[in-house]
């Protein structure tokens, strides 16, 4: 798809990949997204295994960096397109002047990638659907909560959040939010689990004798 701009009006109204059970600070997770597909996705990729759903959304607009940038931000923000092909959140509008100033693009480059998902029958389905969860990683100071981050080797494998949430959960410590970063959106995805106390040192030390934990972090 190229970027040609939209000359049409608008009306300015109107749980087990990428740890076994998807917690997530991004939108909607790419399991989120396969499951209003009807397919079910597959632990782990080979270069043999057909493309995943971030990547066939991206093939859509592979004639278009510009137009790519906008529906990265889209996902990464949780941002829906209403069926005025508007931006927002909620109920909030996001003026397409505002995406685009981020994304240092042209305002009808935003234009014609809302017009584009609209038209799109798997696009619009997605787009429609997004919303954002609002994180309390950057609030536990503030709440006087902890934030423990592990990173491990292989964000593929399954069992990652159960495991690390139940040995939290037998050391009787309450878990009040988890959320994963998704793979397909970052190079190295941390899991963080923020809990209502601190962790006792024992429960760290057991963490990071787990096979698939590269490295356990405390804020």
């Amino acid at each position: 798809m190229g970027d040609p701009p939209s000359s049409k009006g608008r009306s300015n109204s109107q749980q087990p990949t990428l740890f076994e059970y998807v917690f997530t600070s991004l939108p909607m997770s790419v399991l989120h997204i396969l499951a209003l597909r009807g397919r079910t996705p597959k632990p782990k990729r080979s270069p043999h295994d057909s493309p995943c759903m971030f990547d066939e959304i991206m093939e859509k607009f592979e004639g278009s960096p510009s137009q790519q940038a906008v529906v990265r931000l889209l996902l990464e923000r949780g941002f829906s397109v209403n069926e005025d092909g508007r931006v927002v959140s909620g109920g909030i509008e996001i003026p397409d002047t505002q995406i685009a100033r981020e994304l240092d693009v042209d305002r009808r480059v935003v234009d014609s990638t809302t017009d584009a998902i609209l038209a799109d029958d798997d696009l619009r389905v997605i787009f429609r659907n997004i919303s954002s969860i609002p994180s309390l990683r950057d609030l536990a100071p503030v709440l006087d909560l902890t934030v423990l981050t592990v990173e491990v080797h292989e964000a593929d494998e399954s069992g990652i959040v159960a495991t690390v949430t139940s040995m939290i959960a037998d050391r009787g410590v309450s878990i009040r939010q988890a959320i994963t970063e998704d793979p397909e959106f970052t190079d190295e995805p941390k899991l963080y689990v923020i809990t209502g106390g601190p962790l006792p040192g024992d429960l760290l030390t057991d963490l990071k004798e787990l096979e698939f934990v590269r490295r356990v972090g405390i804020e």
